[in-house]
């Protein structure tokens, strides 16, 4: 009996992994590539595989070497989410898109705010 509910822990801790991960994959998908170099990080070309491959192995899992790639995974999520994502963030202003407004501190709700000149 004991051993049931511990299978449907690592059940929810497994799901709860893979949710990380596919949440860290989507996550460096939306960034910019430029913000990558500009955090001084390796490209997103790198971090997309390497995110994607950790997913993957999430996902199908591998019968051979799966428990060593699951940590390898996790260790990539945890670093993307600790070291990586907050530079993009400090990088980018908290904007993930490339969206093509960059507002300053002094933008008011209408647009940027010019002094009364």
């Amino acid at each position: 009996m004991i051993l049931n509910g511990f299978g449907s822990v690592m059940s929810f801790v497994f799901l709860g992994l893979l949710i990380l991960s596919i949440f860290c994959f989507v996550d460096a998908a939306l960034r910019r590539e430029d913000a990558y170099r500009a955090a001084d990080k390796n490209t997103k070309p790198f971090w997309l595989i390497l995110l994607g491959i950790g997913a993957a192995v999430q996902l199908f899992g591998v019968p051979f070497l799966g428990f060593l790639l699951l940590i390898v995974a996790v260790i990539a999520n945890i670093v993307y989410l600790v070291d990586v994502r907050p530079a993009l963030i400090q990088v980018t202003g908290g904007r993930g898109g490339g969206g093509r407004y960059r507002g300053s501190s002094s933008d008011g709700p209408y647009g940027p705010y010019n002094g009364g000149r």
